[in-house]
């Protein structure tokens, strides 16, 4: 029952409001697979590298020039794919001092001006040199993408109640993978994805944006921002009771009292003492390797190439199976709405990635195999969405609001910076490197993946704590007590030598 009290029209409106940016990173993230080849179309014919509507190569390129234009279509591909990550990676570092300095709402509210002019860049490219102005829309969307993704978690973990907070973080990854589906149907042939459309279906997530900027003017800003960083009490309280309708908010309010005394006796911790003091390391360290283990797991690859994946596997219609795995996506991500409160982040965490870790050698086994029989086609679709839905269980929205919880006032901010500047590095690196990887590796691709998968949990069976209905403190203190434990095992280690020597 008082979950159910906690959950007011303010906290919806809010926390839907906040996960707009993040429907914005999944459309950009699964916008720019559908349309590859009538973009790539597109790039051969403004840089006449092809010989498509009468555009020839000038007469003096030779055969090597001739043989390296794939090439360079691939570079500018992978390019138009990745930037995006570059701009998040750039931006994510400033996500601390922008949302301590502007607060939350007014934060979110300002960067969605960087998307709207990305999505101008990319509507506008049929009218100058496109490949640089995809490029460019999709740099400065990145941009927009990478602070979104560290403002939103904060905001909506500080707004959200104890009982609630799993649940509502998990929705950052339902808006994702929403905007994945949204725009995998949008750019079917006869929509949106074909040669006369396809701008407008690059530059349409500005429509989330500009309704993202009105709705942001109607939420209250984060009480824990107010009551901790700016010492405004009543309207601390004020929001709090917007939020939380009729309950008590006193109990939340001594929570709050407790944390900034904390966060004044340990005042506001810098990225680089974030990774001197011996104090978060254990922390620092989950956050990172459960950023690590989302982009690394190889969803990327299936969200950025899933097209290409199912055109080798032999499927007939290969963009309505990427629709399938979009629907699949978005149905489980909702489940685990449901799950992540009842059994808790780690034991979902570890069973996503076992799940992925199977599915990734099943789709090895499928494409290896797929010249011999037929129906491995079916072996490697299968595991394609059974993928999908393990990553749903666990490692696809976890880490986005684990961190958040792993880390109290004072670091949190620093803390969210690195780890969005890690899970956006990794972005990259799968992005920019997999079309070359998969070319090089042929049907063993995943065969990298499940090994990355299993590196991933053993680390998370070992280190990741668990986070649920715990408060920042309770949370800080199990890594005290891992830490004193290894320390006392390190002491013990030391004695018996002495005492064999």
């Amino acid at each position: 029952m008082q979950k159910e009290k906690h959950l007011t029209g303010t906290l919806v409106l809010s926390v839907f409001t906040a996960v707009l940016g993040f429907f914005q990173y999944g459309y950009s993230l699964g916008v720019i697979n559908a349309p590859q080849k009538v973009i790539e179309a597109h790039y051969g014919r403004v840089l006449g590298i092809d010989g498509t509507e009468g555009t020839l190569p000038p007469p003096t390129d030779t055969s090597e020039d001739l043989a390296a234009s794939p090439h360079i279509l691939t570079m500018y591909w992978s390019l138009s794919v990745s930037v995006f990550a570059i701009g998040g990676m750039v931006s994510s570092f400033t996500v601390g001092w922008i949302g301590d300095r502007l607060g939350r709402v007014k934060a979110m509210l300002v960067v969605n001006v960087l998307s709207i002019a990305g999505n101008l860049l990319m509507g506008l490219a049929k009218f100058g040199p496109s490949h640089i102005l995809i490029i460019s829309g999709r740099a400065v969307t990145g941009l927009y993408c990478g602070l979104s993704s560290g403002l939103v978690p904060m905001y909506v973990s500080e707004v959200s109640p104890t009982a609630l907070r799993g649940a509502l973080g998990t929705l950052h990854q339902l808006a994702i993978v929403t905007g994945i589906l949204f725009s995998q149907i949008l750019g079917l042939d006869f929509l949106l994805g074909n040669d006369e459309m396809w701008p407008l279906l690059l530059g349409l997530s500005g429509v989330a944006a500009l309704l993202q900027f009105f709705l942001l003017l109607l939420c209250p800003e984060s009480p824990r921002y107010l009551y901790i960083k700016l010492g405004k009490v009543e309207e601390a309280k004020k929001n709090l009771k917007r939020l939380r309708g009729n309950c008590d908010p006193m109990k939340e309010i001594e929570e709050m009292e407790k944390e900034k005394q904390e966060a004044a006796s340990e005042k506001k911790v810098s990225i680089r003492q974030l990774f001197t003091s011996s104090k978060y390391r254990q922390a620092v360290i989950v956050a990172l390797m459960v950023q690590i283990s989302q982009q690394f797991s190889g969803i990327n690859a299936i969200f950025y190439y899933s097209t290409n994946i199912f055109e080798r596997a032999g499927v007939d219609q290969p963009v309505y199976a990427t629709i399938g795995v979009g629907v699949v996506n978005t149905v489980f991500t909702v489940i685990s709405v449901f799950l992540v409160e009842k059994a808790g982040r780690r034991s979902l965490f570890l069973a996503g990635l076992m799940g992925m870790l199977v599915s990734a050698v099943a789709m090895t086994v499928g494409l290896v195999l797929l010249s011999q029989f037929a129906w491995m086609s079916y072996v490697s679709m299968v595991a394609i969405f059974l993928f999908v839905i393990f990553f749903e269980v666990g490692p696809g929205p976890i880490p986005w609001f684990i961190v958040a919880e792993l880390f109290s006032q004072g670091p949190r901010p620093a803390a969210i910076a690195v780890a969005g500047f890690c899970n956006w590095a990794c972005n990259f690196i799968v992005g920019m490197c997999f079309q070359y990887i998969a070319d090089l590796c042929g049907p063993y691709v995943f065969a990298i993946f499940a090994g990355l998968l299993l590196i991933f949990f053993l680390f998370a069976h070992f280190k990741v704590p668990e986070t649920k209905g715990k408060s920042f403190e309770e949370i800080a203190a199990v890594f005290r007590r891992k830490k004193l434990s290894a320390k006392a095992m390190t002491e013990l280690q030391d004695l018996r030598r002495g005492e064999e020597a």
